[in-house]
């Protein structure tokens, strides 16, 4: 009997929930109205591309042998679930509809896998010697997060990389980077046996006898997930310029000895914390992808685009450096142009 699992993010959510369904378990998407009517009459068509193949595959939601249901937040029963996946941009946890479901969800005790860029603050908690008081200032809102137990959360490093298409519904996702779900195991180990399951069953799953991209990896390591953070500070964050935005390529590239630097920093920074090298993504790896990756991030199209709500893995990080005496002007600097462009933002806005 599949599992039935709740997703908080119709987005990026859908690409996990796809291989969720496509491994037969009962998937339900939490969005807008708007878009969980959508998804009730149309499905999802999420778009990856196999190995070997030159065309992106259609993979429809009714064509798979889980069921998919999508719902506005005030219609979900947390109490019907096996587990909750965080698919949701951090800022978004703040709205006041999200933040009466969370609620709920931590009264019910459900585990809950994160598979934001930002690791929830109950999952900080479960990483000896953090003051995660200190840490509240890189949230948005970090009071959603207090009724949660620390070991029912666990964080999963969201490293695929997908986008609804500009001339599609957002039902449809194109997968661009169809990498794996890279997760660490839960303080309780009954919930731990559930994400194997979940990678097993996914694993086994197979598209006309070809393999299907996308995989979930669990990982005993608390620290596999913030390999992700070297990337981000070094790429992402770094497509944020003082007046306007450049490529993730431009970034890394433009100055490759500099994005050395910051990269070997945050690796540092999270072997200080209990990572292992092993956990890591050697620098020239990332470099070799990078010179793929031809857009602004997620997080600079958003600052160029005028919001002042963003996910601050950059500021959390420095905070940590700080914390460990760490600190350096290389993550400061980031951080500083990040700041810059949000408060001009904010001003504008006023």
């Amino acid at each position: 009997m599949g599992l039935n699992i709740l997703i908080l993010g119709a987005s990026y959510g859908s690409l996990l929930g796809t291989k969720l369904l496509m491994a037969g378990h009962d998937v339900t998407l939490v969005c807008r109205a708007a878009t969980a009517d959508l998804i009730n009459d149309q499905g999802t068509d999420v778009r990856i591309k196999l190995r070997g193949e030159e065309a992106h595959r259609p993979i429809q939601s009714g064509a798979q042998p889980g069921t998919l249901t999508a719902q506005s937040p005030g219609e979900v029963d947390p109490g019907a679930y096996d587990m909750v996946a965080l698919a949701m941009g951090e800022p978004q946890y703040s709205m006041e509809d999200i933040r009466v479901l969370l609620s709920r969800i931590a009264a019910a005790k459900l585990p809950c896998l994160s598979i934001m860029n930002m690791p929830p603050l109950p999952y900080l908690k479960r990483i000896p010697g953090l003051d995660t008081k200190a840490l509240e200032a890189s949230f948005n809102c970090p009071e959603v997060w207090a009724d949660f137990d620390p070991d029912l959360v666990t964080l999963c490093s969201p490293d695929p990389q997908a986008f609804r298409l500009p001339d599609h519904g957002p039902n449809v996702l194109h997968v661009g980077l169809p990498t794996n779900f890279k997760a660490a195991a839960f303080g309780k180990p009954e919930h731990t046996e559930m994400l194997r399951r979940i990678e097993a069953d996914i694993a086994a799953i197979t598209l006309d006898g070809n393999d299907v991209p996308v995989k979930l990896r669990v990982h005993d390591s608390l620290f596999v997930p913030f390999a992700k953070w070297s990337m981000l500070l070094t790429g992402n964050y770094r497509c944020v310029e003082p007046d306007g935005v450049r490529a993730i390529r431009d970034a890394v590239h433009g100055d490759l000895s500099l994005s050395r630097s910051i990269y070997a920093r945050v690796d540092e920074i999270v072997r200080t914390l209990g990572a292992d090298t092993a956990d890591q993504v050697p620098f020239e790896k990332y470099a070799a992808a990078a010179n793929g990756l031809l857009k602004p991030s997620s997080v600079a199209r958003a600052i160029d685009g005028g919001t002042s709500d963003v996910e601050r893995v950059d500021m959390l990080v420095k905070l940590i450096a700080d914390q460990l005496g760490l600190g350096s002007p290389l993550i400061d600097a980031v951080v500083e142009t990040v700041n810059s462009r949000l408060t001009q933002n904010q001003r504008a806005a006023a």
